[in-house]
């Protein structure tokens, strides 16, 4: 009796789905749109502890990268797109060449992922896949560095409120990496979705592949 109204309770709800696409396809499609940038947000935040663990176990950490300097801080030092000092964040460092590493396969594994999840799923896009991608992967350079950019604000900020003036230490590091992590992805998911209906077309004629 239990299995039978689940499966009435989920027909009604495909049916519903069905006839909510056919009056507002635009919201519909933002709606899935939404959900599977959430679902690689959640990737990203489950990916993120473990290359930061592994890379930090390197020698990388203590390599710097500041790379692609743009003017100067408010205190006169340089300001840097990518801005990773040297050695770990709990001694005041920035994490250095590994938790650049870290930061950006974790984006990559998850990008690489929903590419294909929008494509097939939320715009069902038949156009050229090798187009798509080719512009996709140009996006994501844009956002990347964009988003690199805008992190030099807030980046610092957070991370000494958690660590230092509240006192939490590796808690405060890892709520910190959380932190980050989403609002680049917030940033991704804005940017992305007009972009994704631009790239990911749906033709009338035969498939171009």
């Amino acid at each position: 009796m239990g299995k039978l109204k689940d499966h009435k309770l989920a027909g009604a709800t495909i049916g519903f789905w069905k006839r909510y696409k056919e009056k507002h396809p635009n919201i519909a499609q933002f709606l899935v749109f939404f959900m599977l940038s959430n679902g690689v947000t959640v990737l990203q935040l489950a990916l993120m502890p473990m290359f930061k663990w592994l890379f930090a176990k390197t020698a990388l950490v203590h390599q710097n990268f500041q790379i692609l300097q743009f003017g100067h801080n408010f205190d006169g030092s340089p300001y840097y797109v990518f801005d990773y000092a040297a050695g770990p964040l709990a001694d005041g460092g920035g994490g250095g060449l590994s938790y650049f590493l870290a930061v950006q396969i974790t984006i990559a594994i998850a990008q690489i992922i929903n590419f294909f999840a929008q494509r097939n799923v939320t715009f069902k896009s038949n156009s050229n896949i090798w187009r798509a991608a080719f512009w996709y992967v140009i996006a994501y350079l844009i956002i990347t560095i964009g988003a690199a950019a805008a992190q030099g604000f807030y980046k610092a900020p957070i991370y000494n409120l958690f660590m230092n003036t509240w006192g939490m230490g590796s808690a405060g590091e890892t709520t910190a990496d959380l932190i980050t992590m989403i609002i680049n992805s917030a940033i991704s998911f804005w940017v992305f979705f007009p972009i994704f209906k631009v790239i990911f077309k749906q033709k009338s004629d035969t498939p171009d592949k």
